[in-house]
């Protein structure tokens, strides 16, 4: 996805990252002039493509964990986070927000079989790594509860983490998803644990300016007890199971 596509080329485009979006592997007969031409054509694509982007979207590609592996673990471990989950694989990747019923999931986006399993790796990856937990929060949507129950075995619904009844939303209803999530993310949680949110990108985006792409990835934040937090990684569900280097 687009965080995958994108991150190597942000924190610098190097020959591996070339190759990899243009197909071309350096060789030793290969000519100065073919890796310029190579080079020239693939930064063209990064700014072509980063042009199309959004500023949420950017936000995403661009953002830099400030703590990985077994540090991460170990912060994680202490407790104090909160864990910020976008739902895991849909069938689909489309708005249902306008047309969805709560309660009734054939009327919503439900997860796909990848969905089903990037859910339970995550759940095995918090066993595995004994990362404690105490409050896991979902939205009121299927495809987010059953996220959080495949993956932690218990969760509360929380119609505050919810869509806005919206495709294009107003301002004034982005400042309402701010409103909305803001408390959650800056809420410390009890000590020696974490607190754990499975939501949608749009309100992490209305949060933080940031949108959380693929479906499954997790932004990790600390608050600091003042209103405010700190990101300070993100985490692809797959990354869990081998977050203690093991």
């Amino acid at each position: 996805m687009l965080q995958n596509k994108f991150f190597s080329l942000v924190s610098g485009t190097t020959l591996t990252a070339i190759g990899l979006l243009t197909g071309f592997t350096p060789s030793s007969s290969s000519t100065a002039n073919d890796i310029t031409a190579k080079t020239d054509k693939a930064n063209a694509q990064t700014v072509a493509s980063a042009e199309t982007m959004t500023p949420g979207e950017l936000a995403n590609a661009n953002f830099k964990d400030k703590l990985s592996g077994t540090n991460l673990l170990n912060a994680l471990k202490q407790g104090g986070y909160v864990i910020y989950f976008r739902h895991a694989q849909t069938e689909k990747d489309y708005a249902d927000q306008v047309t969805a019923v709560m309660g009734n999931c054939s009327t919503q986006r439900v997860l796909s079989e990848l969905g089903w399993k990037q859910a339970k790796d995550i759940g095995e990856g918090f066993g595995k790594n004994a990362i404690p937990f105490d409050q896991v929060i979902s939205s009121q949507y299927c495809r987010a509860w059953q996220t959080a129950d495949l993956a932690f075995g218990k969760y509360e619904k929380n119609g505050d983490l919810n869509f806005p009844k919206a495709e294009d939303y107003t301002p004034e209803q982005v400042a309402q998803m701010k409103e909305r999530l803001d408390p959650m993310l800056t809420a410390v949680p009890p000590e020696g644990t974490n607190i754990v949110i499975v939501g949608h990108d749009d309100l992490f985006e209305a949060s933080t300016g940031i949108y959380p792409d693929p479906q499954g990835i997790a932004y990790i934040l600390k608050p600091d007890g003042n209103g405010n937090f700190d990101l300070v990684a993100n985490m692809l569900p797959e990354e869990w199971l081998t977050l203690s280097g093991r």
